[in-house]
């Protein structure tokens, strides 16, 4: 099995749209972007985060602080039911 040790992006100027190894800026940045276009199209509705019911308080209320403040939205589960 191969483990991945560099992001990878997907190649928008190739024909079937191939992944390609990239930075971590440039794969951060590309992200980044993505998230803030969804985020300008559909508003905070369009966005959300999905934690884990396993991690600490203190990750959770990180995971829920960054959907408030960066999202601009409430879509915040940690799948406590399990």
């Amino acid at each position: 099995m191969k483990r991945l040790t560099q992001p990878l992006v997907r190649d928008l100027g190739s024909p079937r749209g191939q992944l390609r190894e990239a930075t971590w800026e440039e794969a951060l940045t590309r992200a980044a972007a993505g998230l803030t276009a969804v985020r300008e199209r559909h508003g905070g509705k369009g966005l959300g985060i999905f934690s884990c019911s396993k991690a600490t308080n203190e990750v959770n209320y990180l995971a829920a602080k960054l959907a408030r403040v960066a999202f601009h939205t409430n879509n915040i589960d940690s799948c406590n039911r399990t």
